[in-house]
Formats: structure tokens, sequence, C-alpha cells
């Protein structure tokens, strides 16, 4: 992608700090279950894990991986955040800032943006332990993401989705959830799941999952190089329609246990979650996003 050097200042490098040194509550007990309920039942799980926490004021995160696929970087010793992966994070975060505001101000609404932060193996955010092996994960309590990038090498490496558009799919997803969270959309998610069987709220996070892989298709479609042509390059879509294929739950599942079962989905099959993907960027409108959340 054609995203030039400039970058957004709503940028938190906490990378080369210890563990939890920022607050943000959720209690011991919290961070050891975020990473769990994150990992198997995603955003929405974890805003009805936070409704019932009577300790917390507020909801929390999620994050672009499903499926308990035990995926993250691996815990290793603090690092300081490269000037590459400084670039990366800033200029897609700038850009989604530029097309949501676009898109908002079209709609006579203001966009509010979200901050990313930057950490290394584990952090703390305003919904309990952020830690590598989450992934990338939105937290509506404080309405930051939050991102090991380590993460990048990760997706080059483990899910052989290299590129730049993988990266920069992996950062407009969570602004995704933070478009949703400014819509109500995640409160209203987390109440009809609360209410739902197991495998109802199971769908109604696949729908959540897979509107956030089409808000970023959105975003890459309006995407502009400094020079106000687009910013996707030849072999960027084919990129991302990899990634996509490499984070579905059914290809997670397959490398992890060795058989699918389709009913513990939580961020939608590979098939649909490049769909989903496919949608956001032929149509470069959000109103073409919405998925059936039961």
């Amino acid at each position: 992608m054609r995203l030039g050097d400039e970058g957004s200042g709503n940028f938190d490098d906490r990378t080369g700090q210890s563990g939890f040194g920022r607050g943000g509550g959720g209690g011991n007990l919290l961070g050891c279950l975020l990473p769990f309920v994150l990992s198997r039942f995603g955003i929405v799980g974890v805003l009805v894990l936070l409704v019932g926490y009577c300790a917390l004021t507020s909801l929390g995160g999620g994050g672009i991986l499903g499926g308990g696929s035990g995926a993250g970087p691996t815990a290793s010793s603090a690092s300081t955040l490269s000037a590459e992966d400084k670039r990366t994070l800033t200029s897609v975060l700038l850009s989604t800032e530029k097309v949501w505001g676009d898109i908002f101000q079209k709609n006579g609404k203001r966009y509010t943006p979200t901050t990313l932060v930057a950490y290394s193996n584990a952090n703390q955010s305003g919904c309990g332990a952020a830690q590598a092996a989450m992934g990338p994960f939105y937290c509506p309590t404080d309405k930051e993401i939050y991102i090991d990038p380590q993460f990048f090498t990760e997706l080059r490496s483990k899910f052989n989705a290299p590129g730049d558009f993988p990266q920069a799919y992996v950062i407009a997803h969570e602004v995704g959830h933070h478009i949703q969270d400014l819509e109500g959309r995640l409160d209203q998610a987390a109440t009809a799941q609360a209410r739902a069987s197991r495998a109802d709220g199971n769908a109604i996070q696949v729908g959540i999952e897979l509107q956030a892989d089409c808000y970023a298709g959105v975003w890459a479609a309006n995407a502009k190089a400094p020079d106000g042509t687009p910013a996707l390059e030849p072999g960027d879509v084919e990129e991302g329609m990899r990634a996509a294929d490499a984070i579905g739950d059914d290809t997670l599942q397959k490398e992890m246990q060795g058989r699918v079962v389709p009913e513990s989905f939580t961020h939608g099959s590979a098939a649909q979650r490049m769909a989903a993907l496919r949608t956001g960027l032929q149509s470069g409108n959000p109103a073409a996003c919405n998925f059936n959340a039961r």
C-alpha cells in the first residue's frame, strides 16, 4: 500500500516497558480470564464477561483471532519499536482516521478516533491484562487498540501472510471494532449474547467479526496515497485474502486440533472472512457490511 510516511498522533508506544505498569483495572482474576475468553469467544464474549464483573464500571476488548488458536507472539525480552513497524502502525492509523472521518461526515456525524497502543509481551489495558498471546485486540473501556508488533512476524512466519496489506488489514479490523463501538453495535451484541445459547452466542460473535473484516475492506477501498490516488497496489488484495484465509476458524481448528467444529466458530470460516473482506473492498460502503448477528 502507498500510504506515505506521515503518521497519526493517536499512538502510544509502550514497547520496552515492563509488564503491567499502566493502570486500567480489572484485577488479577480478570487479567487471567481475559486471554482465555478473548481467544475463544472474541470481543462480545469479553463484553459479556465484563458486564458480569461487578468490580468494573465499563466494558472490554476483542481481537482478530479466534477459535482458541493460541496464536500470538511468544513472550520474549522486552523490545523497543522499530522505525518500520512504527511507520506501519501510525500511517495505517492515520489513513483510517481520514477515511472514517470522511464517511462519518457524509452521514452528518463526527468521528472520534481510537488510540493505538504498541507494547512488548504484556501490558495493561482498560479491559485488564494485555498479553501478546491474545493477538491484537480492541478495548471499548478505554477505546484503544492494543498490539504487540511482533505479531507482524507471526503473520509472515506462522500464518504465511507476508506483505504490508495483511498488517494493515489487522489494524483496520481492530479499528472496525472501534466503529462498531461508536455505533453502539458492540453493546447491542453483548446484550443479545447474554440471553443466547452458546451456539447462538457464537453466531452473534461471528457477525461482529465479519463486519469488522468488511469494515477493514471499506477502509482499504477508500484509502488514498499522498498524491490522492488509491493506496492499494497490485497484489494487495491477494495478500489480504491469504491472511483472511489463514485466520479463519476452520483453518485454525484444523491446525490446532485436526478437526473442524463449525458450531464453535467465533470469528468465521476462512471462506466467510475472505467474503467479508471482499465485500468491503468491492463496495467501499459500510452499509454493505450488515452481517446477520441474530
